[in-house]
């Protein structure tokens, strides 16, 4: 367990000379708006480490840095949430990665897979899930908690060897590369306030009320950050929905609301959330936003859907590539009505390749589906 600056300096300048380096963090989140960082855990083909982010004194810089090395890979499993906490610390993204999550999906372990599934097909070794969910802040950790921790790096050398080596042989290592692109980008972490509204599944339609959702989520968006708490404990979700439909101008108003506790319109935060009402409302209706128009979908475009997944769920399995990786079903939607000037991932690169040409011969009746001993397959027309 590292516990000082000149411990990690020693042990990262020792991982910096690996080609590639596994890294998985251990966090806390449900009390915090930013994940609270507990254990850093790495290893090299031939160094493993467990690094302490709590013990007092410790300078993270050296992690930072070998993060930041280009000259090494950095292979994590599910990465988004762990490149946040990098990001979030360092103000870096680590550069390049390789995230196995994405890649067995390529390899055709289906969609999403789990690290313990993955070690379980790829090395045959059943990993004790029991210190999942421990409470990572604690000290000191016990040994069942340190070797389940490490059992997430040093497994996932052997998964990452094994998935270059399927990319390779299979020509695919560039469909991963291409995936990385998103993960590396800083916008993927980092939303600005004014576009949280945008995340909130609501059916809102009137311009006034899609105003009052984006005020109040930047406002919510912004104190979260500020006192580092979650979002929900600021105000939830429903009730910034209640209050852009009901568009309360005062206090009296803000208390009428029945997802608003009873005294909270009383509350300093309540006079900033009627102040972001009033606001929005104030807004020349041009510059209001507006939902999406509902694009007609036109007659038999559906159809051409349904038969578009056929078609997606076909090549999925005779190229073992997960569905999801290709294209999901907006994508089928946009193909199915614009066909070649359809903007989705599905037509471009090596999706167009393996699915976008088809799926347009399709549409364009060029390729047929037929069903042939207990299973379909395409026939070029």
């Amino acid at each position: 367990m590292i516990e000082t600056t000149a411990a990690l300096a020693d042990a990262c300048s020792k991982l910096a000379q690996s080609d590639f380096v596994t890294v998985d963090t251990e966090f806390l989140r449900e009390t915090t708006f930013w994940p609270e960082l507990c254990l850093i855990q790495m290893a090299s083909p031939d160094l493993e480490v467990i690094v302490d982010p709590l013990a007092k004194g410790l300078d993270l810089a050296p992690f930072f840095a070998l993060m930041g090395n280009s000259a090494v890979l950095k292979v994590f499993h599910a990465a988004r949430q762990d490149l946040e906490i990098v990001y979030h610390l360092g103000k870096l993204i680590p550069h390049p990665i390789f995230d196995t999550q994405v890649a067995a999906m390529v390899c055709g372990f289906g969609d999403s897979i789990s690290y313990d599934q993955l070690v379980q097909r790829t090395k045959n070794v059943q990993i004790d899930k029991s210190s999942r969910f421990t409470d990572w802040s604690r000290r000191p950790l016990s040994e069942k908690q340190l070797d389940y921790a490490l059992a997430d790096v040093t497994h996932l050398r052997d998964v990452y060897l094994f998935l270059k080596d399927q990319l390779e042989r299979e020509g695919r290592a560039t469909w991963v590369s291409e995936e990385m692109a998103v993960l590396e980008n800083p916008e993927t972490y980092d939303m600005h306030p004014d576009d949280a509204w945008l995340r909130l599944k609501s059916r809102l339609r009137k311009p006034q009320e899609l105003a009052i959702l984006k005020y109040v989520a930047a406002w919510r968006e912004r104190e979260a950050r500020s006192r580092n708490v979650p979002r929900s404990r600021v105000l939830k979700d429903d009730a910034i929905y209640e209050i852009a439909q009901q568009q309360p101008k005062d206090s009296e108003a803000l208390g009428r609301l029945r997802t608003i506790p009873k005294g909270w319109e009383r509350s300093s935060s309540a006079g900033a959330i009627l102040d972001a009402v009033n606001t929005a409302l104030a807004l020349p209706k041009a510059e209001m936003p507006h939902a999406p128009k509902h694009v007609h979908t036109p007659e038999g475009a559906q159809s051409a859907v349904e038969l578009l997944k056929v078609l997606l769920r076909l090549i999925s399995e005779k190229h073992g590539v997960a569905a999801k990786v290709i294209a999901n079903t907006d994508d089928l939607d946009k193909i199915a009505v614009d066909g070649e000037n359809a903007e989705v991932a599905a037509l471009a690169g090596w999706r167009r390749d393996l699915f976008g040409e088809p799926a347009l011969k399709l549409i364009a009746g060029s390729v047929a589906l037929r069903f042939v001993d207990k299973k379909v397959e395409t026939v070029e027309l």
